[in-house]
């Protein structure tokens, strides 16, 4: 995987224009839906690059959230063995709140010519009009989007879910098909918070680098 950088490398010297997704958030941390989506847009969407983009200033979180080089640390165990994956630290390093609309611009003048995706969760295109300058966002780049899935179970097991309902979503956006995950990074945080559940039950949220950084640099545990 590479890191950071002008995109108009050697990689794409001679190449016609590229098809890029952009796959942001603050992954915290990065989990197995966030590593079934990045596999779902390379494969579906024909993708020559995707940059994997960890959130810098958060306009749109009121929590604090871990330390940027823990992020980036591990969303490189996470989606680090994917083939053409780029980890994009730009929006860590942006001074003040970081909007996708000014990602988008920089990339388009990284990568002229090249048709651009925006990777997104159902959940974030329910809200997508709440985005700061989301006409220009939508303007810039596809949305590519995978459904997630609700409880609709009253104990919350993993298998009791359903897609979120996108039927009066008035967007254009191409789907992407992949299975229903009911995994989230709040569902990992509450369960490191619990020291009973912290030994190898971390694995069916994260890959099990990640659930070994979490472990070896106790994040997210609540310290009295």
């Amino acid at each position: 995987m590479s890191t950071g950088g002008p995109s108009s490398d050697k990689f794409f010297a001679n190449a016609q224009p590229v098809r890029v997704g952009v796959f942001g958030g603050a992954f915290d941390p990065p989990h197995w839906a966030h590593r079934a989506l990045a596999e779902a847009a390379l494969s579906q969407l024909g993708l020559d690059v995707l940059h994997i983009l960890p959130t810098g200033q958060a306009w749109h979180k009121s929590r604090v959230l871990t330390p940027a080089q823990h992020r980036l640390a591990m969303c490189e165990l996470a989606f680090g063995d994917l083939p053409r994956i780029r980890l994009d630290a730009r929006e860590i390093h942006r001074q003040g709140p970081s909007y996708t609309a000014d990602t988008l611009r920089e990339l388009a003048g990284e990568y002229p010519g090249a048709k651009l995706f925006l990777v997104l969760g159902a959940d974030q295109l329910l809200a997508f009009k709440g985005w700061v300058r989301w006409p220009e966002v939508l303007a810039q780049a596809t949305l590519a989007v995978a459904n997630r899935a609700t409880n609709i179970g009253a104990d919350g097991a993993l298998d009791q879910v359903q897609e979120m309902d996108l039927s009066a979503v008035d967007l254009p956006f191409e789907r992407l098909q992949m299975p229903l995950k009911n995994i989230s990074a709040t569902a990992v945080r509450a369960r490191v918070e619990r020291p009973v559940s912290r030994s190898g039950a971390l694995d069916v949220l994260v890959p099990e680098a990640v659930a070994g950084y979490i472990s070896h640099n106790s994040l997210y545990q609540i310290h009295s």
